[in-house]
């Protein structure tokens, strides 16, 4: 509202505006605080002393109201604000007021600037003469009755700077100005507050001194004031706890005084139930050379006789779940010693010199129970290869391991053995020889290891005749020792929630579809289009599958969601697959092609659906690696690296071509297959829709039109006690 104000105010006036109001609130801070009530007040007049600029009494009103504030700005504004209004608009009928003018001269005494009150006065004169308004003293002494001396009190003396001017006995009769500010000055040195610091005026010839009295300050703390103080308390309480933890940590870290239960086992032999060769099974090669390290462990110096010496590490490479952990814990509990173990991140922590500190207690603690064995886990997270532009802080640990294992002794029966996935990712000072000596391979079972670890885990588990571990061995390609034992457990934990006495083969199936492809996702609503849809891409797999020289043998069949996909394919390998030839890798791509063919076939190139994304990703894989890998392509028998950047743009757009060409080839050949299989097709497809799902002779007797068990007949063969347990 103030602003609109303002926009009615004369030219003059808007100058004024910015010095008041803000000039308040920014008063330095050994003023005293005003009430809001009074911020209001001031600022209502303010407002209509701006929109009525030559009212008099609202001028008056304004000037009061901030004489009453007794601060040094509101000083400063009366006498700005006076001096401006009458400078620009010197017709203004504040010009003209007495009781205006005693105020500023009220201000100039109050804000310390007496001095200037005789040329003020000599300014106003001048401006009244010049407009013809100039009055003589006798008319302006007998308006002015409130500022008449008292009785007794000496008149104060007007100081100009070429003459002095009494009202007693004077040549010259002072002009209205100069009257007015005797007066004035008069009324306040003989009205003084014993609280007002005196000052000697120089309009005053002979007035005495009035003795000072103390200042008395009262400090008004402003409401909301305690908030900063509490955040800054708080700021500084935290920072101040934060650094104190860190200090104590370090402190309480660096002496040993205070330590986990989990750290202080790291240096402590494991217990538990000793593990031997016997119990590790699937890897008989990696056996066989660790046998070697027990030989040593329970007599060091039977090789020291002719001079051989033992390796003093050993490093197990392979993937996941084939047991290198459990080969470690073997070669302990063959050898009969200590066990220590470690993982490669138990020696990083955040603060710099602990990892370092804790490979040298590790060593430290098993030198004192030599012979012994220190096993680390996941070795490329300590010892992962160094660089240049490495911190040196990054390397200490990798450098104390380096000189603890280099500062063995062959006397010493201390053997570390190390396990990770990733063996490039090591340093070469690590496992050069005089540290891993010995790199062992523990590599995926085959058919027979896969055999052996199924009987092993079978032993605690009741299990029917008819599940074969040769049978389910053959169909658990690829799966590592952990898989076969989540499959055992999961066929156990099937066959429990459905109540069955033993566990058999379907369960054992079911155990590995589920680890295969996901679990079942029978509850999904699927219309009956989308899954007659389905039924043909799958069924287009199944019969390129079949019919495709080179091909892995079908397994089975169905159009079930299974974890992300809507059906699936399954293929099973006689044997385990060593080396591919190129009529196994384009069959592999006519398979992965077979259901995008199919859709085209039945319902037109226009409604071919997204669901080959998956088989498309597959076949695209398989056809690079043909062309830059095994040289399965015009281009020849050349490797090309993905990351090498000096292949030139040429022998890109070649390569590029040919992985077309397998792909557009294999898509052709599915396409040839699936025409001339078509009412084959037709039939497969619907037989899924009925069954859902259908292994290898079930799909043979549907494509030969012989008639399959129905649906009945299955639950009545799963469930042979479902009438029986029925109330």
């Amino acid at each position: 509202m103030l602003g609109r104000l303002l926009d009615r105010l004369s030219p003059s006036l808007k100058n004024i505006r910015p010095q008041l109001l803000g000039s308040i609130f920014s008063r330095p801070k050994s003023d005293p605080t005003p009430t809001p009530h009074v911020v209001a007040l001031i600022t209502r007049l303010e407002a209509e002393a701006n929109v009525h600029p030559h009212d008099v009494s609202k001028q008056l009103a304004l000037f009061q109201a901030l004489l009453d504030t007794k601060l040094q700005s509101s000083y400063d504004l009366i006498i700005n604000r006076w001096e401006r209004m009458c400078e620009f608009d010197p017709s203004s009928s504040l010009l003209q007021s007495a009781d205006a003018f005693k105020i500023y001269i009220l201000s100039l005494y109050s804000a310390g600037q007496a001095s200037s009150i005789p040329a003020a006065a000599k300014k106003r004169d001048e401006l009244l003469e010049t407009h013809g308004t100039i009055a003589n003293g006798a008319q302006a002494a007998g308006k002015l009755e409130t500022l008449q001396p008292t009785a007794g009190t000496e008149q104060p003396t007007l100081t100009t700077p070429d003459k002095t001017q009494t009202t007693t006995n004077s040549e010259t009769q002072p002009s209205s100005s100069e009257l007015i500010a005797q007066q004035v000055m008069a009324s306040v040195q003989s009205t003084a507050k014993p609280t007002m610091e005196p000052l000697k005026s120089p309009l005053t010839t002979n007035s005495s001194p009035v003795q000072t009295q103390p200042i008395q300050v009262s400090i008004v703390e402003q409401k909301g004031s305690w908030v900063p103080r509490l955040i800054r308390f708080l700021v500084l309480v935290a920072v101040s706890s934060f650094f104190f933890l860190v200090i104590l940590s370090v402190f309480f870290e660096n002496s040993g005084l205070m330590k986990a239960g989990p750290r202080q086992s790291q240096f402590q032999p494991s217990e538990g139930k000793a593990v031997t060769f016997a119990d590790v099974h699937g890897v008989d090669e990696a056996k066989e050379e660790l046998q070697d390290v027990v030989a040593f462990l329970k007599d060091p110096t039977a090789f020291a006789s002719l001079g051989g010496k033992l390796p003093k590490g050993v490093l197990l490479t392979g993937p996941p779940g084939t047991g290198k952990t459990l080969l470690a814990r073997a070669v302990a509990g063959e050898a009969g010693v200590p066990f220590f173990f470690a993982s490669g991140s138990d020696f990083e922590e955040m603060f710099v010199g602990v990892g370092a500190k804790r490979v040298r207690e590790i060593f430290a603690a098993a030198r004192k129970k030599e012979p012994a064995i220190i096993f680390i886990d996941e070795l490329d997270a300590v010892g992962g290869k160094r660089s240049s532009r490495d911190q040196q802080y990054m390397k200490q640990t990798l450098n104390q391991l380096l000189v603890e294992m280099d500062g063995f002794q062959q006397s010493e029966g201390v053997i570390v053995i190390a396990a990770t996935n990733f063996p490039e990712s090591l340093d070469q000072a690590l496992v050069r020889p005089g540290r891993f000596d010995r790199i062992i391979a523990v590599p995926l079972p085959d058919v027979r290891g896969r055999v052996q670890i199924l009987r092993h885990h079978m032993q605690g588990v009741t299990v029917s005749k008819d599940a074969d571990p040769k049978i389910l061995a053959r169909a658990t390609p690829g799966f590592s020792g952990a898989d076969l034992q989540n499959m055992v457990n999961q066929a156990a934990i099937q066959a429990s929630k459905l109540r069955a006495k033993e566990v058999n083969l379907d369960h054992f199936e079911w155990a590995r579809d589920r680890i295969l492809m996901g679990a079942e996702r029978k509850s999904q609503y699927i219309d009956e289009k989308s899954k007659l849809a389905t039924a043909y891409h799958e069924g287009g797999h199944a019969l390129v599958a079949l019919y495709t020289d080179g091909a892995m043998p079908l397994h089975k069949v169905t159009c079930i969601p299974r974890g992300h996909a809507l059906g699936y394919t399954s293929q099973l390998p006689e044997n385990d697959r060593n080396s591919v030839s190129l009529k196994e890798y384009l069959a592999e791509i006519d398979v992965s092609m077979g259901g995008r063919v199919a859709e085209e076939l039945i319902y037109g190139y226009e409604n071919v659906t997204s669901g080959a994304s998956s088989d498309i990703r597959a076949a695209t894989r398989t056809a690079e690696a043909m062309v830059k890998k095994w040289g399965f392509s015009q281009i020849g028998p050349v490797f090309h690296d993905d990351r090498d950047t000096s292949i030139s743009p040429k022998r890109r757009e070649q390569i590029e071509e040919e992985v077309s060409k397998l792909i557009r080839g294999g898509e052709a050949r599915a396409m040839s297959l699936l025409s001339e299989k078509l009412g084959e097709l037709h039939l497969l497809a619907h037989a899924l829709v009925d069954h859902e799902t259908l292994n290898l002779d079930e799909v043979k007797k549907v494509i030969k039109g012989e008639p399959i068990r129905t649906i009945t007949e299955i639950l009545e063969e799963d469930v042979p006690n479902l009438k029986s347990e029925s109330p």
